[in-house]
């Protein structure tokens, strides 16, 4: 590790003012992802502007729906009676995500900004566009049973990481940010970037800009919402395809639908062609299969994940069949 100057922020202004002032600093919430990436030389900040003492820890009730403050745990998320009964897809998401250590110092806005879990990102050796903008990517013909299928480039193929963060994709989450400029909305689909030939820019946060919460809409789909996850293990694993799906019925069948994917893009992935599919039709599974199907018509694999296409479609219809058939 290079050496890293140490600060503490007391609130949002000094926080942001320090990171504007400052290229090369970064901000620091519970450091599940950022310290050991600086363990491993791929992050070198100079400064490091703790923010995990900010007064943004709460999960209340706001005007319409559920405002999580971006230092909140992820463990307080978790076991928050409020969120289990009107979000549950986004507990069940957490408590799939990583262990009870890591949970406890994860916060919301940090997983919303982890890195990928790509081999030849982390190495801190191999060309990676992600690293090193340019230098190439090692992933395409190595080791690519964990890379994406959905949302790919040359440039890169790594796979987004957070399980949370396809549930907030599920909700239609805002990420809600305050910067030097002053504050603004993000909804959480736009939230992260496709790779394209800038895999390097992996969100549309500034970089002098602070999450400072994010906002749950309620909705009618919200409270029949479900996560499924398919991994190598069943203990703490990253996905390699899971769905979170969000549905509300009416007498005619299915009124509205959310479905997301997580293990198979390059970001957490909306999939509106699998929705369109569903939205008017009755619950059955031919008609899951065929949603799954949509879902997946433009996935782009590589020989070592080809069978993340069949994953992915059965985690859909799996979802989706628990959800509404049982």
């Amino acid at each position: 590790m290079h050496p890293t100057t140490y600060t503490r922020a007391n609130d949002n202004s000094g926080a942001i003012s320090s990171i504007a002032s400052n290229q090369m600093a970064k901000f620091l919430a519970g450091g599940t992802t950022l310290v050991d990436l600086m363990k491993l030389d791929v992050e070198s900040p100079s400064t490091l502007i703790d923010v995990s003492r900010l007064p943004s820890k709460d999960i209340r009730s706001a005007n319409g729906g559920l405002e999580i403050g971006a230092a909140a745990s992820n463990t307080a998320v978790a076991n928050d009676a409020v969120v289990k009964q009107r979000f549950p897809v986004l507990p069940q998401a957490i408590l799939a995500g990583a262990t009870q250590q890591i949970r406890n110092m994860a916060s919301v806005g940090g997983n919303l900004l982890q890195r990928v879990r790509c081999p030849y990102f982390r190495d801190g050796i191999s060309p990676c566009n992600k690293r090193s903008p340019g230098s190439g990517c090692s992933a395409k013909g190595g080791l690519e049973t964990s890379l994406a299928v959905l949302g790919t480039s040359d440039a890169c193929y790594a796979t987004h990481p957070s399980d949370m963060a396809v549930a907030l994709v599920a909700l239609e989450a805002v990420v809600r940010v305050e910067g030097p400029g002053g504050k603004r909305e993000i909804p959480i689909e736009a939230f992260h970037t496709l790779p394209g030939a800038t895999p390097h820019i992996e969100s549309t946060l500034a970089r002098d800009e602070l999450i400072t919460s994010v906002f749950i809409p309620d909705s009618p789909r919200a409270a029949k919402s479900l996560y499924t996850k398919m991994r190598d293990r069943a203990s703490y694993e990253f996905a390699l395809a899971s769905c979170a799906a969000a549905v509300e019925l009416n007498d005619t069948g299915i009124a509205s639908v959310r479905i997301a994917l997580g293990g198979v893009g390059t970001k957490p992935w909306r999939s509106s062609d699998a929705e369109a599919v569903l939205i008017g039709k009755k619950p059955g599974e031919e008609l899951f299969q065929a949603a799954a199907k949509a879902a997946l018509k433009d996935a782009k694999p590589l020989p070592g994940n080809a069978f993340k296409v069949e994953l992915a479609e059965r985690v859909i219809v799996k979802t989706l069949k628990t959800l509404l058939m049982v």
